[in-house]
Formats: C-alpha cells, structure tokens, sequence
C-alpha cells in the first residue's frame, strides 16, 4: 500500500518548473522550512567583487525562495540572516548587513502585503541599530493582519544563547513560585524560545556545501529533515528549492518510532 505521501515523480520525467510546481502542490509539502542561508561572500569572491555584493544578490534569492513558498503553500519560512557570530566579521559588512533590511523591506514590502505574507522577526534586538529595527518593526507592523505565509527573520540569533534565556526565565519563574517544576516539559520549554510561537520546521536546508548547523535552532530542528547542497545561496533557485522538497517528500519519518507496516 502506497505511503499517504505521495513520492514525487523524478526530475527526468518532469518538464518544466510549472509542471514541477504543480505536481508539487498535489503533495504534502513541509509545514516549516528553515534554510541557513550560506555562501554569498563566496558567491562575491569568485566574482572578484567585495562581499557586500554577494549578500545584495542574495538578497533577490529571498524573494524568489519567498514566492515560491508562499506560491506552494509553506506556512512559515524562517531564514537565517545573521547571527550571534557574525559580528566578528569586517565592519564594513556588518554595517552593510545592518542597512539590508531597510533596502530589502523596504522595496518588497508591497508584494509581502499584497500576497499576504506576515513578516516576523526573532532574535536578540538589544545590539542592533535602531534604523534596522525600525526597518523591520515597519514591515512586521504592516503585515501584522497577514494570515498566510509568516516569514520568520532569524536576526542577531543564536540558539545557545537562546536556549540559555529560556532556561533563566524558567527558573526565575519557579524561584518566585509562579510556575511549579512538575510542569516543566518540552511543549512548555519551547514557548519559552524566541520560535514558541512557531511550528518546529519539518525541513532544514543549508546551501554552500557546509555540513553543520552553526547555532540555528538547535532546539526545534530535533527531528527535521537536513538537506545539503554545494549551491551558493545567492545562485539556490526554484528548482533547488523543489528538489530540498523533493527529497523531503520521498522520506519516512518516523520520529523514533516505526510506521506501522514497519513493526
């Protein structure tokens, strides 16, 4: 009997990306996509041109990946746009990662709201300039009453660091006896994260050929798929977006347990 997910045809016997898209929409597709978007100062470097080029392009694959996703039926699409340990790099590009929002909001803010996508941000704000949150305080305002795809900006982020506040408001929380220890459990650790109000994500990808997860919610991707590719994010297209869910779709998960054919 044929598992309730459909396995998808393979790319050979697929024509265009329309007939992928479609064959697509008839599937069950990842509820959550979180993508460690990898690759754009070696995207540039190969190039000759300065880092912040590369994270400029990157910045179109955004809204490429966004469409489709939205397009397909994705319900929430974190993307992670810098993190806890990228202010160790060059000031110049920070300060330009700094300025991104502002330029990427601020000119596809009227599709986000056309098409109904709410933005979302999570993240330690505390560090960040106030021009770049009020560049994204701005977008997530007006989207707010959004109810399709929430568009989730993994910012100033880390999941060490956000596990460890978790942890601290716990126990302050039980130390002043408003919350009894015998309630503590997974589902009441995870609101205490930055994501809480988020579904975990059912599928991880990281393009640039790195293989590991550099403090991206380790937390909540326990039990995702990981996909890989050596694609540079700012050249990851549609068709590799369609072939991470691809892989998605022609995987069991069990979740350490067994189907029930398999017991």
């Amino acid at each position: 009997m044929l598992d309730k997910m459909k396995i998808w045809k393979s790319t050979k016997e697929l024509g265009t990306l329309e007939d992928r898209i479609n064959d697509c929409m008839q599937c069950e597709i990842p509820k959550h996509i979180a993508i460690i978007m990898d690759g754009n100062g070696r995207w540039a470097k190969k190039r000759a041109l300065p880092r912040i080029a590369g994270h400029h392009e990157g910045m179109k694959t955004v809204r490429k990946i966004t469409r489709l996703a939205n397009r397909l039926g994705v319900k929430e699409l974190t993307l992670y746009a810098f993190s806890t340990e990228n202010w160790k790099r060059p000031k110049l590009e920070v300060d330009y990662l700094m300025k991104l929002p502002e330029e990427f909001l601020g000119s596809f803010l009227p599709e986000l709201v056309e098409e109904n996508v709410q933005v979302q941000m999570m993240g330690d704000q505390s560090l960040i300039p106030s021009h770049t949150i009020k560049a994204i305080s701005h977008a997530v305002k007006e989207t707010s009453h959004n109810d399709g795809l929430i568009l989730n900006f993994a910012f100033n982020y880390g999941s060490r660091s956000e596990i460890l506040s978790a942890v601290k408001n716990i126990a302050l929380e039980v130390q002043n006896s408003e919350l009894n220890i015998h309630q503590i459990d997974e589902k009441l650790f995870s609101s205490y994260l930055m994501s809480g109000h988020l579904s975990d994500p059912d599928l991880l990808i990281r393009t640039s050929g790195e293989i590991r997860l550099s403090n991206f919610m380790l937390w909540q991707v326990a039990y995702a798929e990981l996909w890989f590719t050596n694609v540079l994010w700012p050249d990851f297209s549609e068709q590799h977006l369609l072939e991470a869910i691809e892989a998605y779709q022609s995987r069991s998960r069990r979740f350490g347990g067994l189907k029930s054919e398999e017991s």
